[in-house]
């Protein structure tokens, strides 16, 4: 498992990752958004594309390496996050408190946030398949966008 999530993280943090978030930030919808956290040794901003699982208020994410995700980390020394979400054809920051839930079924969720969205069910397996060890993160929405970033 330790192999596999090095792996993994690896790839995603030089080969993924990047274009992604690039794409992001020019607009291009693809079913994930931006999450950053604060740095938990830092304190600078870290950004990582994460699925889009928002419903209402409520934001949540299937951490495909559980307590060994650096945003899971950061989260737990400081839970205040913001999102980049898209806002019809704008993409706007969104702020937040994340609570991570050891006790809520990742799979049932991912399930449950998959139903009628395609680009979730797509993430929803590709979490499955590089995963190590899933666990669930809610993020309670503040309201309005911040505007901030």
């Amino acid at each position: 498992m330790a192999l596999k999530r090095r792996v993994v993280a690896g790839v995603q943090r030089w080969l993924l990752n990047p274009p992604v978030k690039l794409l992001m930030r020019l607009g291009v919808p693809l079913g994930y958004v931006l999450l950053e956290t604060t740095g938990r040794v830092s304190g600078k901003p870290r950004r990582n594309p994460v699925g889009n699982g928002r419903e209402g208020s409520t934001f949540w994410i299937v951490a495909e390496h559980g307590y060994e995700a650096g945003y899971v980390r950061n989260i737990l020394r400081n839970p205040r996050v913001r999102l980049l979400m898209r806002d019809g054809w704008r993409a706007r920051w969104s702020s937040g408190t994340a609570t991570v839930l050891p006790d809520d079924d990742p799979r049932a969720r991912q399930k449950a946030l998959s139903r009628g969205h395609p680009y979730r069910a797509l993430n929803a397996l590709a979490v499955r398949a590089m995963g190590t060890e899933l666990l669930t993160v809610r993020i309670e929405l503040d309201g309005t966008p911040d505007g901030t970033g």
